[in-house]
């Protein structure tokens, strides 16, 4: 317990979203979800998913204006803001 509270402390955001043991443990995460139809969780997946998407993807483009990368971050974080609300909110079970 004490080794995974220092990997936790230690390792930053980024780091996370690469390591192995984390990718497993969301991928494991999922297929539960989706076998036992959790919706808030695979919702929440998602969501944390297209965002950690959409900040490597603005952070790759290291050629590209500030500018640039702040109306790309913004809609790609709208668009995942989007599904999220119409899977929450608009979309009925």
């Amino acid at each position: 317990m004490k080794q995974i509270l220092e990997f936790l402390a230690s390792a930053s955001v980024m780091e996370l979203a690469t390591d192995p043991k984390v990718l497993f443990a969301a991928a494991a995460l999922f297929v539960l979800a989706a076998l036992f139809r959790w919706k808030y969780v695979l919702l929440f997946l998602f969501g944390v998913g297209g965002i950690l998407t959409v900040i490597r993807y603005t952070h790759a483009r290291g050629g590209a204006s500030i500018d640039d990368n702040l109306i790309v971050f913004s809609a790609g974080t709208l668009a995942v803001a989007v599904v999220l609300i119409y899977f929450l909110f608009i979309r009925g079970d």
